[in-house]
């Protein structure tokens, strides 16, 4: 059957599970990617501030 040009079309069984894969694989990666980059970021802020207002450094 033809489709219309508006119409958006049905999601078949496969198109769904690709989708679900993918959308589990970007779960992965914030896990393994955005959380540790975070993390990393977060403490260099922390160190630069400790660095920058400790009393020694100023002189």
């Amino acid at each position: 059957m033809r489709q219309l040009k508006g119409k958006p079309k049905k999601e078949s069984w496969k198109d769904k599970k690709e989708r679900k894969q993918a959308m589990h694989e970007a779960r992965e990666q914030v896990t393994t990617v955005v959380l540790p980059t975070l993390v990393v970021l977060v403490l260099l802020i922390v160190l630069f501030v400790y660095v920058a207002t400790r009393p020694g450094a100023i002189e």
